[in-house]
């Protein structure tokens, strides 16, 4: 016998199935519906801007450390002995050739040109008197009245007061000399350093040192240079490096543009056996006397013009095995290349290898590349400055 809460039950649960079951198939084709947009949406394909290398011929240069040097160095001594009587320059001054920096005590220089003027006018007198004798004897040994011995005598005598005078001049000329040299003035255009000596010392004639001068405008810079590079640089110049007068151009270490110009003048005549390197100098106008002797700045030498191959610089990306771009193949995969880079020119990077003309560099849209994936590739330009001139497609 069937117990009573069984047969009440069973009425119930047949009539809630098939409603639950056409409920629960309405609910998964619902939700299968909302996942068949999910499930067939594909990533959009990035887009990029890019250009060919831009192709042009640039001049190459190669850069060195250098430093200054004065064009002329004047170590100031005196040509006489005597005591400074008085200083005229302020230490460190700039100076113009003939200024006046030192004066000797001029006294004992004074007397010795008045005694030299005074044997001047001694051997004139004395000239003054052979020449009287001469011509008082001429007539007198012509007519034989006086013997031709005692006019050949005189005319020695007029001889000696001659060669007496002479000597007499050169001694006075010297004295005037001596003196002129108590008076000790600056031999060229530069700047003077401290005085060494002061009011009151002492100098002996060509060994006391009383300052130094340097001549600052124009000012030399020196460098020096490997055998590779003399020998690339000496092959680029038409007339030898020797004979080109090459430009080169020069920074600070606080500067960033190499704004400074000169032109290489000396070539040294042998390579350091000990470095490899020969000495190369180079003259550079310094009218405002900025550049100082002794300190570094940065040479860059002109090797001449060279078809080279430029993208911009924002363009070049770094990773553990050097530098790179990214290009786009044909087929619309970004490729890396590796370069070697060289110098930057209005934003450009010079790229030395690694490039072809043909290649498509991604200059813009970078953040959203990589190696291996596929971007929609638009065309654009690279232009001279800082970016590029994109002609289609912005850089995002």
């Amino acid at each position: 016998m069937t117990p009573p809460t069984c047969k009440a039950t069973a009425p119930h649960q047949s009539l809630w199935l098939p409603w639950l079951a056409r409920f629960n198939g309405a609910a998964l084709g619902a939700a299968l519906m909302a996942a068949a947009p999910v499930a067939l949406a594909q990533p959009a394909v990035p887009s990029v801007t890019v250009a060919a290398p831009l192709s042009q011929p640039v001049t190459e240069w190669q850069e060195h450390t250098a430093r200054i040097e004065a064009s002329a160095r004047v170590e100031i001594r005196a040509r006489v002995s005597g005591q400074v009587a008085e200083v005229h320059f302020t230490d460190g001054a700039i100076v113009r050739a003939g200024d006046l920096l030192f004066t000797l005590d001029q006294r004992p220089y004074l007397i010795a040109l008045d005694n030299a003027r005074a044997e001047v006018a001694r051997n004139e007198a004395r000239l003054l008197l052979a020449r009287q004798q001469v011509a008082r004897y001429e007539p007198l040994a012509a007519s034989r009245i006086a013997p031709q011995a005692e006019l050949d005598t005189r005319r020695a005598t007029l001889r000696e007061a001659q060669a007496g005078l002479a000597a007499a001049q050169s001694a006075e000329r010297q004295a005037a000399l001596d003196l002129e040299f108590t008076e000790i003035r600056a031999p060229r255009p530069g700047r003077v350093s401290d005085r060494r000596v002061d009011a009151g010392n002492l100098v002996q004639q060509g060994e006391t040192a009383m300052t130094t001068l340097l001549a600052l405008d124009p000012v030399y810079v020196t460098f020096d240079a490997s055998e590779a590079e003399y020998l690339r640089q000496a092959r680029s110049a038409r007339t030898g490096l020797r004979g080109a007068s090459l430009p080169i151009q020069l920074r600070l270490l606080d500067e960033t543009e190499f704004s400074r110009e000169g032109r290489v003048d000396f070539v040294d005549s042998a390579f350091d056996p000990r470095s490899g390197t020969i000495r190369i100098r180079a003259v550079m106008p310094n009218p405002d006397l900025f550049l100082t002797p002794g300190s570094f700045a940065r040479l860059r030498l002109s090797t001449g013009e060279e078809p080279a191959l430029l993208v911009p610089d924002a363009a070049v990306m770094a990773d553990q095995t050097g530098r790179l771009v990214l290009t786009v193949a044909p087929d619309g995969t970004v490729t890396p290349r590796q370069v070697r880079l060289g110098q930057l020119r209005d934003g450009l990077r010079v790229v030395r290898s690694g490039l072809v003309a043909e290649d498509r560099v991604i200059i813009g849209g970078l953040h959203r590349a990589r190696p291996g994936m596929r971007v929609m590739a638009e065309p654009g330009s690279i232009g001279p400055g800082p970016l590029a001139a994109v002609t289609q497609g912005a850089i995002r």
